[in-house]
């Protein structure tokens, strides 16, 4: 009998999902739950496991090409049917003939409205584009582009406009059409302050060009998207660490064997975060057209770096777990994350993120902004470094703590002064981790 293998819906706000790499070939055997295809959404990457137990008979939908959710990728086959239906798909060609009868007529009677529209267009643009289904990233994509999705030609299920839909339009005449018709948009022009990068020829076997991958691509939409929207602003502070890495020293062996967890420096800083964030709520907001958004949860977003490129799972409810359930939370997601088993959930509604770079050493740096938060903390690597204390010098282990924020929102005073409460928290540690 064949069962289908259909493209899942990975959360309530995606609706398409791009095949990224087929773990299996035609003609080979797959079981109930082992991983046969990877997928990537406009959340996350993941592994899709095999419906059933069976052969994989049929690959319908190739790697790098993205399809609406529900939509069949594949046919896995035991052996106990042949598969039918596949000529009953060609079934129905014979009916186009039909259609290019009835639209023939049809096609003057467009000619006459043309006068009403231009005075109702500027009415309702807003509305239109809000009531288009459509996905979160072909939103914000509409968005950059200043195209209205009211009038890209949709393609989906029930009329949604997807990426292909969106990418399509952009690239045709129909997309500059508006532009000339409206003598308003007088902050177009601005746009093409950004030019595109020229082409460049290289001579032959003198460089490798690799397309970006589907991850690469997004981290990078989104990177460019934050550089635009927040007004990125940085405060360094060095911290002395050393009580910390003193006690983790000490009780690392005790902890690892009584909670079979490794005890890294994250939930040091994870705590301590939560703490700050309590103190200086601004910190935890987003903006919302002209007003600020104050979260009552925290939702630690810890940035997680991958063979293949970046993700930022979210330890939800962060204020309400205590020292070893931050750890179980930051080891959990972590290897997830390189396991390719997150959920989409697992990814959003973030509203403060944590960038730990120094975990290769590193000093400093500046972090972008993971929109549609207003803050990052960066965390450079601890390093023993002579300091002067009470006029002595003393070997100690210091951190560079980087603190991105949005000035639209955040001052330079509060940003300086929730650091200064941070760097408390930390050089002052008296709490035991077991």
């Amino acid at each position: 009998m064949a069962v289908d293998v259909v493209m899942p819906q990975m959360g309530e706000s995606i609706f398409e999902g791009t095949v990224t790499k087929w773990l299996r070939k035609p003609g080979e055997m797959v079981r109930r739950d082992e991983p046969l295809f990877e997928i990537s959404t406009d959340k996350v990457d993941a592994e899709i496991p095999a419906p059933a137990t069976g052969v994989l008979k049929e690959i319908k939908v190739p790697a790098g090409q993205t399809v609406q959710v529900n939509t069949v990728v594949a046919i896995l086959e035991d052996g106990a049917a042949a598969p039918a239906p596949a000529p009953a798909a060609s079934a129905p060609p014979p009916a186009a003939p039909a259609k290019p009868v009835a639209p023939a007529p049809a096609a003057p009677v467009v000619a006459a409205p043309p006068a009403a529209p231009p005075a109702a267009a500027p009415a309702a643009p807003a509305e239109a584009a809000a009531a288009v289904r459509s996905s979160p990233l072909v939103r914000r994509l509409a968005e950059e582009h200043g195209v209205d999705l009211a009038r890209v030609p949709a393609s989906g299920d029930g009329g949604r406009v997807s990426k292909r839909d969106l990418m399509n339009f952009l690239e045709s005449p129909a997309a500059a059409a508006p532009a000339a018709a409206a003598p308003a948009p007088a902050a177009a022009p601005a746009a093409p302050a950004a030019p595109a990068a020229p082409r460049v020829a290289y001579a032959p076997g003198a460089v490798e060009i690799v397309p970006m991958t589907l991850m690469r691509k997004r981290i990078a939409e989104h990177m460019v998207m934050s550089k635009h929207t927040s007004a990125h602003v940085y405060s360094v502070f060095a911290v002395d660490v050393t009580a910390i890495s003193q006690i983790r020293d000490r009780d690392k062996a005790r902890f690892e064997a009584s909670t079979g967890q490794r005890l890294t420096f994250m939930p040091f800083f994870c705590q301590a975060v939560v703490e700050t964030l309590r103190q200086f709520p601004i910190l935890n907001a987003s903006m919302q057209e002209d007003s600020i958004v104050y979260k009552k949860d925290i939702n630690l977003g810890i940035a997680v770096s991958l063979d293949w490129g970046l993700i930022v799972p979210v330890i939800k409810h962060a204020e309400e777990k205590n020292f070893l359930g931050l750890q179980r939370a930051i080891n959990d997601l972590a290897d997830r994350a390189r396991s390719k088993k997150l959920s989409p959930d697992e990814v959003q509604d973030g509203t403060f993120s944590i960038s730990n770079y120094g975990i290769y050493g590193g000093l400093m740096g500046m972090p972008v902004i993971n929109q549609p938060q207003l803050a990052i903390l960066g965390i450079g690597g601890i390093h023993k470094t002579p300091v002067v204390i009470h006029d002595a010098i003393a070997i100690r282990s210091i951190v560079y703590l980087t603190l991105s924020f949005d000035h639209r929102v955040i001052d330079g005073a509060t940003a300086d002064q929730s650091l200064a409460f941070l760097r408390g928290k930390l050089e002052g540690w008296t709490e035991a981790v077991i």
